[in-house]
This record gives C-alpha cells, structure tokens and sequence, in this order.
C-alpha cells in the first residue's frame, strides 16, 4: 500500500512536524524501531486544544483531539523518513493520555480518534497496539497526548 497516497486520498493535510518543547527529541531510531515522543493536541490553526474531557470537553471533542495527536505522529514518522512512508512496516503501539475527570470513563473511545486515523492511514500496517490512560493534568493544560512506536523496514 503507498501510504503517501493512501494520505492523499483521505484528502488529510498533515501539520508541519513540531520540534520537541524541552530535552529531548521528537523521533528516534533504534535497530528497526521507530519511536515518537509525545504529540499533544493542537488544532488546525495550531492553537492548543485544552480542557479536561469530562468537564470542559466531551467524549467527541476528546476523539478528535486524538485524531490531531495521529495527525502530528504522522507527520514525525515521515520526518524522520525523510518524507518516504514506505520505509514503515507497520505501527507497533500508541500509548493515550487523556486529561479527564475522574468519573470519566471512556478513554478508550477517545484514543480510538487517534487509532482510527493511523488504521485509516496504514491498513493492515497500522493495526497497532494501544494503552489508553486516563491522567488528571497534561502539559500546557491540552486535552490528549498520544505516543507511537513504529517498526521501519
């Protein structure tokens, strides 16, 4: 499957891929694995997407600040591929934060924003593993926060 049309396609537009906010990077390679740090929740104007999912924001509006966490892994994944999405075998695993409340119980639903772009996206390829957290802050005050592990070819 040619992902990069796969995007196309979706009629998806990918957000520049960010350079990490502290010590650390955004992407890095070992072996045949591909890890890609934290991408919290940023609409398409680039303004944060902030709020506890439970309180301020419902199940909805957490799906699709997940679904920006998955578009943000992808532009990184493509980054450190030097634009060439074919070097990726397939998505191994997306770990999901979600700022909510403590009565909140459906942070697999919105974990499923991001898992269901990235499914989308690489198919079969994309068929990952998940962990979907539930935490009572996120850095800057965003709603979601979703990692990746990639395995490259």
């Amino acid at each position: 499957m040619d992902f990069d049309k796969k995007i196309v396609e979706l009629k998806i537009e990918l957000p520049e891929a960010k350079a990490p906010a502290g010590n650390y990077v955004a992407t890095k390679i070992t072996g045949k694995l591909l890890y890609i740090s934290g991408q919290i929740s940023i609409d398409e104007r680039g303004e944060l997407i902030k709020g506890k999912i439970g309180k301020d924001l419902k199940t909805e509006d957490g799906y699709e600040a997940a679904k920006r966490c998955g578009l943000s892994i992808i532009s990184q994944v493509k980054k450190a591929c030097d634009n060439d999405l074919s070097k990726v075998k397939s998505c191994v695993k997306l770990t999901g934060f979600v700022n909510s409340t403590e009565d909140f119980i459906e942070q697999p639903k919105v974990i499923n924003g991001a898992s269901d772009l990235i499914a989308s996206v690489f198919g079969d390829a994309g068929m990952h593993t998940r962990a979907a957290v539930s935490t009572n802050s996120l850095p800057l005050g965003v709603s979601v926060e979703v990692d990746a592990i990639f395995e490259l070819n």
